[in-house]
């Protein structure tokens, strides 16, 4: 769907990458490696999106490293489109809003990494009745036609540190 919008792939995997999860901050040659295209490619999208604003650089070493410049006035406005366009947002409605005792919910993996993916990873701290959540994710799994793998820990496990503390690695989706 956002293709459609976008015509450039390139870009569409840049603002997943970055506005998805505003922490993700990454050089060229990295985003090179990760997205398997032409660095020419990449560093054209991202002077574009450096040049309206969206995205911020600072240099370490000899790396110039971007990330989502959080203060713009569309990044809220993008973050929303991103959610909708990777499912997230039937997730919060359908599911998290309806778990009751839920402390937090994260997502891991490709997408909180800001990569297209057709699995949902998510984590569920709370006292949940598990019975009960997943039969919220059957009914969000056939809305979204995507596959949801999540894993459930009480604070107490959660506490014990279960889940990478790389905010890179995660993307909290909802606290309470």
């Amino acid at each position: 769907m956002i293709e459609t919008l976008i015509s450039s792939k390139t870009r569409v995997k840049l603002l997943l990458k970055f506005f998805l999860n505003s922490s993700n901050s990454s050089y060229l040659r990295g985003l090179e490696a990760e997205f398997g295209e032409s660095s020419n490619a990449i560093r054209l999208e991202l002077n574009k999106l450096e040049k309206a604003g969206l995205l911020d650089s600072n240099v370490k070493g000899n790396k110039k490293y971007f990330q989502a410049n959080t203060k713009h006035p569309l990044f809220n406005d993008i973050n929303s489109i991103l959610l909708k366009f990777t499912g997230l947002d039937k997730i919060i409605e359908k599911v998290v809003r309806n778990l009751g005792d839920l402390d937090q919910a994260y997502v891991v993996g490709s997408l909180a990494k800001g990569l297209a993916s057709e699995v949902i990873d998510l984590v569920f701290v709370g006292d949940i009745d598990k019975a009960y959540l997943f039969e919220l994710i059957q009914k969000v799994e056939e809305k979204l036609d995507k596959k949801i793998k999540y894993l459930c820990y009480t604070p107490a496990e959660f506490s014990e540190g279960h889940i990478s503390t790389t905010q890179s690695d995660y993307l909290l989706l909802w606290s309470k």
